[in-house]
């Protein structure tokens, strides 16, 4: 069986922010794993060293999380997006599939608005691509973040989204997200008003999406993912979270490599 090839830690620079991004493997090509909301790459840690033995993977901790720096400033979705592409030139990579879970939904969507022509195909791990609710309704969940019980909002928000997981990947986790700062946290809930973020621009290259079954992605909401991007592989699976890659790591890997292959997106033998 093939071993997946070494993994390095590196540094992009964004203006005066480090980018932290793990490398696994060589190429132009590469298989790039974004995290979501007070998460870091430590998320991936079931995929990347296996699907690195067939691609180039590349995770990454968007500004403010993981070992990248945490500057008190907007944490847009755009200033992501950017980021990611320093990552992407540093490592100089030329093409992506870029892998969005939760928050980095749309991230991987920003990034595609701003650099088409580097997205082969988008692949996106429960996560959105229209806003939940209005205004009012995000501040209601945003306002407690900022008061003095963030650890314990944080801590049961976690809990909340793995009931169903095993009690040591869970406190891995909780630990995970709390590490994030709090100015980090409030700012990127902030960054989801913006209405640009939510223009129903047609996504034109294969799009992947494995969902955690539950009521809010209903049938009509499929509908209009499926208006948005065309060349869509919708998948809807029961007895997971919204944390599905570490629920299902097997299935997960499975599906994104069989994305890759039908699409023919990922060069051969490049991860070497």
């Amino acid at each position: 069986m093939a071993q997946p090839p070494e993994a390095s830690s590196h540094f992009a620079r964004l203006d005066d922010i480090r980018v932290h991004y793990t490398n696994h493997g060589t190429g132009d090509f590469a298989l790039v794993l974004v995290h979501g909301w007070n998460c870091d790459e430590n998320v991936w840690k079931n995929q990347a060293p296996t699907l690195a033995k067939t691609t180039r993977v590349i995770t990454v901790d968007l500004p403010g999380h993981g070992l990248s720096d945490k500057p008190k400033i907007d944490y847009t979705m755009d200033l992501h997006a950017r980021a990611l592409d320093a990552v992407l030139q540093d490592a100089e990579v030329e093409t992506a599939v870029l892998v969005g879970h939760s928050n980095g939904t749309p991230v991987v969507r920003q990034y595609y608005r701003r650099y088409p022509e580097k997205v082969r195909g988008l692949v996106i791990v429960d996560g959105a691509l229209r806003p939940f609710g209005d205004a009012a309704m995000m501040e209601k969940f945003i306002a407690p973040l900022r008061g003095p019980d963030y650890s314990a909002i944080v801590t049961r928000f976690v809990e909340g989204m793995t009931a169903s997981m095993p009690a040591e990947e869970r406190e891995q986790l909780k630990t995970m997200m709390l590490a994030t700062p709090k100015h980090v946290a409030v700012s990127e809930m902030l960054a989801l008003l913006d209405p640009a973020l939510w223009e129903e621009n047609k996504i034109e290259v294969p799009v992947l999406m494995v969902m955690a079954k539950q009521p809010r992605w209903t049938v009509e909401y499929e509908a209009f993912v499926r208006r948005l991007a065309p060349k869509l592989d919708y998948q809807m699976w029961e007895g997971v979270s919204h944390f599905v890659m570490l629920d299902k790591p097997d299935e997960f890997k499975a599906a994104v490599l069989a994305f890759l292959a039908q699409n023919d997106l990922a060069p051969h033998e490049r991860a070497k």
